[in-house]
C-alpha cells in the first residue's frame, strides 16, 4: 500500500520523471557493466585473456544489448501495442500525446546514450568514431526534447526501434572475439543482421517518412525546434543508416561467398 501511494506521488510530480529516469538510467548502465565484468571473467575463459581495452567494450556492448532489448519491448509497446499514440481524433494530435511511462523510458534511454557517449570520448576513437558521436547526439537530442515537453514522443519511439540491431551486431563482435569467425553461427549472424537492419532502419524509416509527411499539419505547428529535431533528425539519421547498411550489404555478399567457394 505503501508502495503504491510512493509510485501515485512520483507520477503526480510530474517534473522529477526526466531527473530521476535519467538518473536510472545511467546507474543501471553503471550496474550492468559491472555485473558484465563480473560474470564475464567467471563464465568465459576468452575473456581475461583479452587486453584492457578489449575487455572495456565487451562490457560496454553487454550495456548496449540490454538497452536494445528494454527500448525495442517498450518502443513496441508504447507506439504500436498501447493506443497512446493511435490516430483517434478524439484524443486530440498524436504529436501532443504522452504519458507518465512514455517519458520515463525515453529518460532512460537518454542517462543510457549519455553513459554511452561518455565512453566513446573518454576511449576514442576504440568505441566508435565520429558517426557514432554524430548518431548519439541525434539520437539523445531528439529524445531529450520529447521526454522534456511531451511533443513528438511517437517518432522518439520510432528512433528507439532503431536499436532492435543492436542485439546481433554485439553478437557478431562476440562471436569475433571469441574465436568464431568462421563458424556457421557468424554467417547466420550476418543474415540476420543484414534482414533486422533492413526492417528496423531502412523500411521502418520509410514508414517514419510517410507518417512526417500525412501529419505535416501537425508538425508544423510545433516550436521551431521540434519542428526541425522532427524534419532533419530523421533525414541525416536515415542517411547514416543506408550508409551502414550499404556496408553491411556488402560485408554478407563477401562472407556468403566465401562459403559458397
Amino acid at each position: 500500500m505503501m508502495i503504491s501511494q510512493l509510485f501515485k506521488g512520483y507520477e503526480y510530480e510530474y517534473q522529477w520523471i526526466p531527473c530521476t529516469s535519467i538518473l536510472f538510467g545511467i546507474v543501471t548502465c553503471k550496474l550492468v557493466y559491472d555485473s558484465s565484468h563480473l560474470i564475464s571473467a567467471t563464465c568465459f575463459k576468452h575473456y581475461s585473456n583479452f587486453p584492457k581495452l578489449k575487455q572495456i567494450e565487451w562490457n560496454n556492448r553487454a550495456i548496449s544489448t540490454l538497452h536494445a532489448i528494454f527500448s525495442t519491448a517498450l518502443s513496441i509497446y508504447l507506439a504500436f501495442w498501447s493506443d497512446l499514440y493511435s490516430d483517434d481524433l478524439q484524443r486530440g494530435p498524436v504529436l501532443y500525446r504522452s504519458s507518465n511511462l512514455s517519458t520515463f523510458v525515453l529518460g532512460v534511454s537518454v542517462g543510457y546514450f549519455l553513459s554511452d557517449l561518455a565512453m566513446i570520448f573518454w576511449f576514442y576513437p576504440a568505441l566508435g568514431g565520429l558517426e557514432y558521436v554524430l548518431h548519439h547526439f541525434l539520437s539523445m537530442g531528439g529524445l531529450g526534447y520529447s521526454m522534456l515537453t511531451g511533443l513528438g514522443q511517437f517518432y522518439a519511439y520510432m528512433v528507439l526501434l532503431s536499436e532492435t540491431t543492436t542485439p546481433g551486431i554485439n553478437l557478431r563482435w562476440y562471436l569475433d572475439a571469441v574465436g568464431m569467425k568462421k563458424s556457421k553461427s557468424y554467417l547466420v549472424n550476418g543474415v540476420a543482421i543484414f534482414l533486422t537492419w533492413l526492417v528496423a532502419r531502412i523500411l521502418l524509416f520509410m514508414y517514419v517518412f510517410y507518417h512526417i509527411y500525412s501529419h505535416y499539419g501537425q508538425i508544423k505547428q510545433l516550436p521551431d525546434l521540434g519542428y526541425f529535431l522532427i524534419l532533419i533528425g530523421p533525414c541525416i539519421l536515415g542517411c547514416l543508416n543506408m550508409m551502414w547498411f550499404t556496408k553491411i550489404t556488402k560485408g554478407m555478399i563477401k562472407t556468403l561467398t566465401v562459403k559458397h567457394d
